[in-house]
């Protein structure tokens, strides 16, 4: 005779069912979840978002100093571009740094909700009812009382005034009282998992209500209002700014105050700046109030942070043309040295005045380009360098370029460099090259004179409003708070069961009561034992049996 296996139930793999695709793809998405909301999938997140950093701090980025970035270019032509494709000089703002981000974002949002519940319930429980056996915990303590049940249950409920606390009776008559301290541990454990989602809360509203931006200003007490994006240099806005709404205020900039080391180390920077705020600005008053920026220190207005970031030179040169007609140029020229001493490199860009027809103002435009040193001296190859950023013996080498500069063309081009194709393509050539110090002359072909009258230093300003920084702050404040009580707070517990005593009771005596305690800490035991012990002599002052675990 042979039997055969019962049927396999039709929802089963064995059963040759399926589970349909809706279930399939339900399931799927509830394992993701899970796992992408575990806390060991938030640690790998985190290390992932940290090694992603790394290369943003090793690499140029184009968003601080886009003249490391072209540096870069220069120095590594085969690796640049690769580079550039990966996001290398972006990476803060590139796609897989934004994914590995939100990634994070979701799973410690993810993370962190559950456990929070799980804290709320946990700060409103009520202590759990006494164990059947008290002996088999940690603390442990019984004897006899002569009081009576009433009497000891008194005594109980005075010696644990401010613990929480529930009684219950038993079969039998016995009267049990469950207590438990230390509940502000998981006020403090929740406090501190919901701040921790404040903070990315306030990390993402500033970084969709903020806005930064950097603008170069010469320090002769040249202005920079803070009206519109097209003041800045660069501008790098929130995803719910528009540029339309910033915040008024002016700054202007009226010295630059530098001191360095004999060997060139910078020792302090600073500027002493004047400002005016919006309500300044409504008011229509001239006043401006006094301030100075250092790093680190910034001017603080209405909400917006101005920044001193960096510093430079921008060389004076008066172009005196045959008629006798002048202009004078002064825009600030680039560091381009890496060891700190601020050799730069720029172009200072002149039209011949009075010319009407338009070829010949075309090729009559005058760039004077080439190298500017603070400290000038001469290498042995006999190229300028500078010896030190301080102003003390400035020196340019110069190349004035003569033709089509392309300023009428209506593309925008760099004002630290001429168009390279016009160069190439023989449109601009060099007209004189000479080297110049202050009050240096050179003559071109046609008569037209080139002065080099002077430098006038220029500080880079970054301003940044940020409307997310004081949640941040107060979160972090309320965080610390609420670690520092879930790390001090210690959880107890403590059980009192008090039965009535008679000739056959376990007391073995006639009248008065049976006291039988339990304690348990749920954390750190230290110290917890000195506690047990004082309330055992207060409620049970005679007992038969006593264990300390």
């Amino acid at each position: 005779m042979t039997t055969s296996a019962p049927p396999a139930p039709p929802d089963t793999p064995s059963g040759g069912s399926r589970p349909g695709p809706v279930r399939t793809v339900l399931a799927f998405l509830r394992n993701t979840w899970r796992g992408l909301t575990s806390m060991r999938t938030a640690l790998v997140l985190l290390f992932l978002l940290a090694l992603a950093a790394m290369p943003g701090a090793l690499l140029p980025q184009r968003s601080l100093n886009e003249f490391l970035v072209d540096d870069f270019y220069a120095d590594h032509p085969t690796a640049a571009p690769i580079v550039e494709a990966l996001g290398g000089f972006e990476v803060f703002a590139s796609p897989w740094f934004a994914a590995i981000y939100l990634l994070l974002m979701i799973s410690l949002v993810g993370c962190v909700l559950p456990r929070s519940l799980e804290y709320w319930h946990s700060m409103r429980a009520a202590p759990v009812a006494t164990p059947r056996n008290l002996s088999r915990l940690p603390h442990h303590a019984a004897g006899g009382s002569t009081d009576d049940p009433d009497a000891v249950l008194a005594r109980v409920r005075g010696a644990l005034r401010g613990w929480r606390r529930v009684e219950r009776t038993e079969p039998g008559g016995a009267t049990t009282v469950s207590a438990e301290r230390g509940y502000l541990r998981e006020t403090g454990n929740l406090v501190f998992h919901l701040s921790l989602i404040g903070i990315l809360l306030g990390l993402a509203g500033g970084k969709m209500y903020g806005y930064e931006g950097d603008v170069i200003v010469r320090a002769d007490g040249t202005e920079f209002c803070n009206s519109s994006i097209l003041g800045y240099d660069t501008f790098r806005a929130g995803l719910r700014v528009d540029g339309t709404d910033l915040h008024d205020f002016c700054v202007r900039v009226d010295r630059f105050d530098g001191s360095w080391l004999p060997n060139g180390q910078p020792a302090t920077f600073g500027a002493q700046i004047g400002y005016q705020s919006g309500e300044d600005l409504a008011a229509g008053e001239e006043t401006w109030r006094p301030d100075e920026i250092e790093v680190n220190h910034p001017l603080r207005t209405d909400g917006d942070r101005v920044y001193l970031t960096g510093y430079g030179y921008a060389p004076e040169f008066t172009v005196t043309w045959p008629d006798g007609q002048s202009r004078t140029g002064d825009i600030q020229w680039r560091p381009v040295d890496q060891d700190g001493t601020q050799l730069s490199e720029g172009a200072t860009k002149f039209e011949r005045p009075g010319v009407t027809d338009p070829e010949a103002r075309r090729t009559s435009q005058l760039a004077v380009t080439g190298t500017f040193a603070p400290t000038g001296a001469v290498d042995p190859e006999g190229n300028l360098v500078s010896t030190h950023p301080d102003l003390r013996s400035p020196v340019a080498d110069v190349v004035v370029m003569r033709g089509d500069l392309g300023i009428d063309d209506g593309r925008g081009q760099s004002i630290f460099t001429v168009d390279q194709q016009k160069i190439d393509d023989g449109e601009l050539r060099a007209a004189a090259e000479s080297r110049l110090g202050i009050g240096d002359t050179v003559t071109l072909d046609d008569g037209t004179v080139v002065r080099f009258d002077g430098v006038t230093p220029w500080v880079n300003l970054q301003v940044g409003h940020d409307p997310g920084q004081v949640w941040v702050l107060a979160f972090s404040i309320i965080m610390v708070a609420g670690l520092a009580l879930s790390l001090t707070i210690t959880r107890r517990r403590f059980w009192v069961r008090v039965t009535p005593a008679d000739g056959d009771g376990p007391s073995g005596t006639s009248g008065g009561s049976r006291v039988e305690l339990g304690g348990l800490a749920r954390t750190d035991r230290a110290g917890y034992g000195e506690e047990f012990d004082r309330l055992t002599e207060l409620l049970a002052p005679r007992p038969t049996d006593k264990k300390d675990g």
